[in-house]
């Protein structure tokens, strides 16, 4: 079976197993990773941009290296890679639980629960919950699940059709370290570089096909190009700034505003401000829609540009 389709069948199977099953509830391979990534950093920690650098290279490098063995170890056994490729699908991606824990804070705001909706904020985005009221909690959500739509699901696609089981591994672990190392703070201003620049990198197209897809299927595609092509480059993320501008504009909202993190606040530019009103808690949900059709049109891309390579013989 050729490459191509071993990655359409296993993706396509991956992607149904997260729909149902949502993350794995145990030995998670990515909170393995994450435990190892912290190990590493333990152990090499310098205020340093080269010790940094080094330890992206091994966590990220040591992962990619890791999966494509594990690729070549099935190679030849069509039923196998399929499976291969599936699990490591499932594993990577977290559309499922995005939604879920999206929902949960929804809930607890329509109900009027606020302490509840802090407590659970932190699941999903690493903002301080404690000062935010319910619009700024439903504006947190809503941003956090357009960002995830395409760290957590379209930019590992991306890469697994670029690169099989080891781009899907790749991309989750560079990902992975930039949630963890890769953030403004004094503590990882440079250690924390490479893995930054890095996630920079490697989730520039996923985040380009997340905004389009928004715009494909967000019901407002005049708004969504609107707010993409005035405000994503305000944005302080060139790729969350795309995706996030997108959003609001396919949802008719305005996202952006003061933001604080770890102590720190950040005065970033509002997103559809002129065309949007004032996030609800009722756009969660309608967030959390947009963000599942992105996905799974974006799984239909990525299989059928896949395909198309693979019949050229690219």
């Amino acid at each position: 079976m050729r490459a191509d389709r071993i990655f359409a069948y296993g993706a396509t199977t991956g992607l149904i197993g997260d729909l149902l099953l949502g993350d794995p509830r145990r030995g998670h391979p990515v909170a393995v990773f994450g435990r190892a990534a912290a190990e590493v950093e333990n152990r090499l920690w310098r205020d340093h941009r080269g010790w940094g650098a080094l330890h992206t290279l091994i966590c990220a490098g040591g992962a990619a290296g890791a999966a494509a063995l594990t690729a070549r170890a099935v190679r030849g056994r069509p039923a196998a890679a399929v499976a291969l490729t599936a699990a490591a699908t499932w594993s990577v991606v977290g559309g499922t639980t995005l939604g879920r824990e999206a929902r949960a804070i929804g809930g607890a705001l329509a109900a009027g629960d606020l302490d509840t909706a802090r407590e659970r904020l932190p699941h999903l985005c690493g903002r301080d919950p404690q000062a935010l009221d319910g619009p700024q909690i439903a504006r947190a959500v809503v941003e956090s699940v357009a960002e995830n739509t395409s760290d957590a699901v379209v930019g590992a696609l991306v890469w697994g059709a670029v690169g099989g089981v080891p781009g899907l591994v790749a991309f989750r672990a560079v990902n992975t370290l930039d949630a963890m190392v890769g953030h403004k703070s004094p503590q990882y201003r440079r250690y924390g570089w490479a893995s930054a620049r890095l996630d920079d990198l490697a989730g520039w197209p996923g985040a380009r096909l997340t905004a389009a897809l928004a715009v494909a299927a967000g019901g407002r595609p005049r708004q969504a190009v609107r707010a993409w092509r005035a405000d994503a480059g305000s944005h302080p993320s060139p790729n969350a700034g795309p995706v996030e501008a997108s959003f609001a504009g396919a949802l008719g909202v305005r996202l952006g505003g003061t933001v604080a993190y770890g102590g720190r606040v950040e005065h970033r530019p509002v997103l559809n401000g002129a065309a949007g009103r004032a996030v609800e808690t009722a756009d969660i949900e309608r967030a959390v829609r947009l963000s599942r059709r992105v996905s799974a049109l974006a799984l239909g891309v990525c299989v059928a540009g896949r395909l198309i390579v693979g019949r050229r013989g690219i």
